[in-house]
């Protein structure tokens, strides 16, 4: 198993918005940078990358 290398962007205030571990090849972690108790979802890496394509638009 991979440890999840959780980053922010940096585009954004570090105290709201999410944490993205994108070092798994076959999927992508998001979590809420202000409860991470809550969880997490996994994505296929695909699908993250249209999300990403898609949100530069």
């Amino acid at each position: 198993m991979i440890e999840p290398n959780w980053r922010t962007s940096s585009y954004t205030r570090s105290d709201s918005c999410v944490e993205v571990a994108d070092n798994d090849p076959e999927k992508v972690m998001i979590r809420d940078t202000k409860d991470r108790s809550r969880g997490n979802l996994s994505v296929q890496p695909a699908a993250w990358a249209e999300f990403v394509e898609f949100s530069k638009k």
